[in-house]
């Protein structure tokens, strides 16, 4: 893949332009109100934030929606992530050009939103750009990865647990490679910064992935469409993870399965393919049917030992 990156020195955000902020909650507790104290030292701009609700119970966003420049847009149901998040940045004022869709448990780096701006400037083809994202103790988590076929996938999903070294694995997260700023397959959707053009002619994510692989989805159209997913590590955020899965892992896992069947299965079109959609079927109905009873495989390959310099 080529780089768009140029030297144009016209910014692509005007300074006074506020960037807008859509996190997707749901009885998201403290970590929300860390995400929004984390914004004042990320960027000097207005933060425009929308909490696309799902249904929270804790008090956590009626809380945080007392903030200045905070809004709390209930969206009647669960909708997961996609179907939220979309919802969210459709709520925001149309002058907004880019948009940040976050988890709720996400802290900003100082300086990472303006690092990401940064970015935007050097890629003006970028469609989506995301930071370098790590662990709470300081693990760099693989969130810029290649888009996966069904057999960098099945190599992935099959050995990752056991040989998180194996080459399947090792292609599709490129862990192995030092952080850089550089053009990837899809960004890990826990932090996305998105020119707002792009996303909306892509019709934003794909409401019927309820969690999982709307990330995946989402960088794959945007790239069919003629837009970059640009890893930025110089921009740094920390993301707790795990809310959701730790509430009911069996359905975590369940979900992760079908929205990987329907990513896959998609991208292999055609009856004279129908043979090995099905044989993705009974694979990935085999691995959530022992990833709900073992923690371990579900868990999929073990993070690098690679810290954040």
């Amino acid at each position: 893949m080529t780089s768009d990156t140029t030297t144009d020195s016209t910014p692509s955000v005007p300074d006074s332009e506020p960037i807008g902020l859509v996190a997707v909650t749901y009885s998201p507790g403290p970590a929300l109100a860390g995400l929004l104290d984390s914004l004042p030292a990320a960027t000097g701009r207005t933060v425009l934030t929308v909490l696309a609700d799902n249904g929270s119970t804790d008090g956590s966003v009626e809380s945080a929606a007392k903030r200045p420049n905070v809004r709390l847009l209930r969206t009647g149901a669960n909708l997961g992530y996609g179907g939220a998040a979309n919802r969210g940045v459709a709520a925001l004022d149309p002058a907004i050009t880019w948009v940040l869709v976050v988890n709720p448990d996400v802290q900003f780096g100082p300086g990472s939103i303006d690092e990401l701006i940064a970015g935007a400037q050097r890629y003006p083809r970028a469609g989506a750009l995301g930071p370098l994202i790590t662990t709470p103790d300081g693990l760099v988590y693989p969130s810029a990865r290649e888009l996966p076929s069904i057999f960098t996938g099945a190599g992935h999903a099959v050995l990752g647990w056991v040989w998180p070294k194996n080459p399947w694995t090792r292609r599709y997260r490129r862990d192995a490679e030092n952080p850089v700023e550089r053009e990837a397959g899809w960004l890990s959707g826990s932090c996305l910064f998105l020119r707002r053009a792009a996303f909306d002619e892509v019709h934003g994510f794909d409401p019927n992935y309820f969690m999982y692989f709307e990330d995946v989805d989402l960088g794959d159209r945007l790239g069919r469409a003629g837009w970059s997913n640009v890893y930025c590590p110089a921009a740094t955020v920390v993301h707790q993870g795990g809310h959701a899965t730790e509430r009911d892992p069996s359905a975590m896992a369940q979900a992760h399965h079908v929205s990987a069947y329907r990513y896959l299965s998609g991208r292999y079109p055609g009856w004279w393919r129908a043979p090995l959609r099905l044989a993705l079927r009974g694979a990935l109905a085999a691995r959530s049917f022992v990833s709900a009873r073992s923690n371990k495989v579900a868990g999929g390959a073990s993070l690098p030992q690679r810290r954040a310099r």
